[in-house]
């Protein structure tokens, strides 16, 4: 299955939109780490306890759209749009949430 943010793919033509398919995923965040992320606000640096759960938000979104595409029998997703929250304020949780067009390709 091809995902891509762009609208078209390379050396392929798009027969049939079939219809725009979205997911999201909301990973929770250990409130203990979340204190180190931020004294890392405050300090300066990189927070990984952060940045791996947004990498798995995304990466579990990815699939499922991948998923609600398959189920269309799709080829690939196009457009790919990404949006990153985190609703609870400084930590907590990251929601990730994603939306393309399930194609048919030629």
């Amino acid at each position: 299955m091809i995902t891509t943010t762009t609208h078209t793919i390379e050396g392929r033509h798009i027969t049939a939109y079939l219809d725009i398919v979205s997911a999201e995923s909301v990973q929770g965040v250990n409130l203990v780490r979340d204190l180190f992320a931020g004294m890392r606000d405050i300090f300066g640096g990189r927070s990984q306890t952060l940045e791996r759960a947004l990498q798995e938000a995304r990466s579990q979104a990815t699939d499922e759209i991948r998923e609600r595409a398959r189920a269309l029998q799709a080829d690939a997703v196009v457009g790919l749009d990404y949006q990153i929250s985190m609703p609870s304020g400084k930590g907590g949780m990251v929601v990730v949430f994603v939306s393309g067009t399930a194609v048919r390709l030629k």
